[in-house]
């Protein structure tokens, strides 16, 4: 591997023009294009591209095209998760989503941080922080998820709510940035 793309998987700052991760990148356009040329193919037809382009899938997962990545072997989901239209999920950490989740249109799970400082910003540098998602979890539409964020088992996220802080499990979560306005239960 190149030196970025290790610096990259252990958490560290990074360049993201490293010729190894260049290589992932191509390979996840030609597997994103495919995916999404394919919207009009049964989800079956379909899913031997996601298990090529992601790193861990499911059964019966679904995800409605288009959806994109930054490389996809980072990107590991859960059973019968459904994932709606419009999904981006920058994966330069691992985003870990478990069985049974539910994502709403537009959705955006971000692991990737730039550098505050303006030269190093400039320069290029980029770290990246996992994002997980846990087991029943519903996120409306609009939702971005920031990184290094963890969402517990069961909670749902509002529509267009930015999640910027971990969430606990079996709660109601919602504006900018998302708070817990309410317990859930079952």
């Amino acid at each position: 591997m190149g030196e970025n793309k290790d610096r990259m998987l252990a958490g560290d700052w990074y360049l993201p023009g490293d010729p190894q991760l260049a290589e992932d990148t191509e390979r996840r356009f030609v597997l994103c294009a495919a995916y999404n040329a394919g919207g009009g193919a049964a989800p079956a037809d379909r899913e031997p591209i996601l298990a090529e382009l992601l790193g861990g899938l499911g059964r019966d997962v679904r995800i409605r095209p288009p959806f994109q990545c930054d490389y996809g072997f980072n990107i590991r989901i859960g059973d019968r998760t459904f994932v709606n239209f419009n999904a981006v999920f920058l994966d330069a950490a691992p985003i870990t989503i478990g069985a049974d989740v539910q994502i709403g249109p537009n959705v955006q799970l971000l692991t990737p941080t730039h550098e505050l400082d303006t030269e190093r910003r400039r320069a290029g540098w980029e770290r990246a922080a996992p994002v997980s998602i846990g087991d029943n979890v519903w996120l409306g539409g609009g939702v971005i998820v920031c990184p290094g964020v963890t969402i517990g088992e069961s909670t749902v996220v509002g529509a267009g709510s930015v999640v910027t802080r971990d969430l606990p499990a079996g709660v109601l979560a919602v504006g900018s940035p998302a708070r817990v306005v309410r317990a859930l239960v079952d």
